[in-house]
């Protein structure tokens, strides 16, 4: 299986024991389109609406690859051959000093 990153950064994945391998960008980044709308404020601070969009950047099917993509791309493009790493917090992801540093799974939709 082929791991093709359409994110901007690397993704570390920790593999059992046995260590961390990197996942490097790919140089293109798949994204979702928004649009930003103001619907109000809290004391004074505005609040906005996202609306998502299209996705974009996300290659046609290819069989053996399976794509990277950030969360938001993920839930958007609904596909088998599209994963995002697993950052929640029952996914099992390695801190440091409160920030990931690899993830030991992929999240499918």
């Amino acid at each position: 299986m082929t791991l093709v990153n359409l994110t901007p950064h690397v993704i570390n994945v920790k593999i059992g024991q046995s260590g961390t391998i990197g996942i490097e960008p790919s140089g293109s980044v798949a994204r979702v389109t928004s649009t930003t709308s103001l619907v109000g404020e809290v004391n004074g601070v505005p609040v906005y609406s996202n609306s998502w969009g299209e996705v974009e950047g996300i290659p046609a099917p290819e069989t053996g690859v399976t794509y990277i993509v950030s969360m938001v791309v993920r839930e958007r493009a609904n596909r088998a051959d599209v994963v995002s790493p697993g950052t929640g917090p029952n996914d099992g992801a390695v801190r440091e000093n409160g920030q990931i540093v690899a993830v030991t799974r992929f999240i499918r939709s």
